[in-house]
C-alpha cells in the first residue's frame, strides 16, 4: 500500500516534505540561506498540491483546482517581496475556487448549513476590519476578506466533502485572521508565528485532497 501511494502520488508526498519542513526550518528557525531559497521552498508545498490536482484529475474541474492551487503557491512567494502582490495572487485564487465551488452546488443543504455560510461571509470581513490598528489599512483589508469568506462559504456549502474541503476552507480563513493580527492586538506575540502557517497549509492540503478525491469518485476512477 505505502508504495502504491508512493508511485502514485509522489507530488503528495513532496507537497508534504516542503510543507512541514518550511515550518521548522524556517518559521521557526531563521537558517543562514539566501531569502530565494527560503521563497522558493515556501512556494514548493502548495506548488506541489498544484501539480498532483493537475496529474490526478483530467479535464476543466482538474485545471481549476490545480490553479487554485498554483496562485496560493504565487501568493506564498510574493508575500514574501511584497504584502500587495501576494494578497492580489491570493484573490485570484479565491475567485477561482469560488467558480468551482459554484459548479460542484450541494443538492440539498440543511437550513443551520446554510445558516452557518451566510453568517460566515459578514462576521469574517467584520472581524478582519476590526485587527488592524492602523485603520487606513481596515479597508483593504476587509475588501480581500470579503473575497476569502465567499470562497469558505462557497465550499462549505458545495458537494465536496464539508469535513474535508469545507474545513480546509475555514482553516485558510483562520490563518489569514492570524495574518491580519499581527497589525493588530497579537503585533507583538509568537502566537501567528505558530499558527499562520500549520493553519494553512493543512487547509490548502485538505481542500487538494478533497476536491481531487471526489472529482475521480465522479469519474469512476480508482484512488489507490
Amino acid at each position: 500500500m505505502k508504495r502504491a501511494i508512493i508511485e502514485s502520488r509522489p507530488y503528495l508526498l513532496l507537497s508534504l516534505l516542503f510543507g512541514i519542513s518550511y515550518f521548522f526550518l524556517f518559521v521557526l528557525n531563521e537558517p543562514d540561506l539566501p531569502d530565494l531559497v527560503k521563497m522558493l521552498w515556501k512556494g514548493a508545498g502548495v506548488g506541489f498540491l498544484a501539480i498532483y490536482a493537475l496529474r490526478r484529475v483530467h479535464g476543466f474541474d482538474g485545471k481549476l483546482i490545480a490553479a487554485i492551487m498554483a496562485f496560493g503557491a504565487l501568493g506564498d512567494m510574493l508575500i514574501e517581496l511584497d504584502l500587495i502582490l501576494g494578497a492580489a495572487a491570493f484573490l485570484v485564487g479565491h475567485c477561482i475556487a469560488i467558480t468551482l465551488y459554484l459548479r460542484h452546488r450541494r443538492p440539498s443543504t440543511a437550513f443551520s448549513q446554510k445558516l452557518f455560510a451566510v453568517v460566515l461571509v459578514p462576521v469574517t470581513i467584520y472581524i478582519a476590519w476590526s485587527l488592524p490598528h492602523d485603520r487606513s489599512e481596515a479597508l483593504g483589508i476587509a475588501f480581500y476578506s470579503a473575497f476569502l469568506a465567499v470562497m469558505a462559504a462557497m465550499a462549505w456549502t458545495s458537494e465536496f466533502p464539508r469535513y474535508r474541503v469545507g474545513v480546509g476552507a475555514l482553516l485558510f480563513v483562520v490563518s489569514d485572521l492570524f495574518i491580519f493580527s499581527r497589525s493588530g492586538f497579537l503585533q507583538n506575540s509568537a502566537i501567528p508565528d505558530w499558527t499562520v502557517w500549520p493553519l494553512y497549509y493543512l487547509g490548502q492540503f485538505l481542500i487538494a485532497t478533497g476536491v481531487v478525491r471526489t472529482l475521480r469518485d465522479k469519474l469512476h476512477v480508482p484512488n489507490p
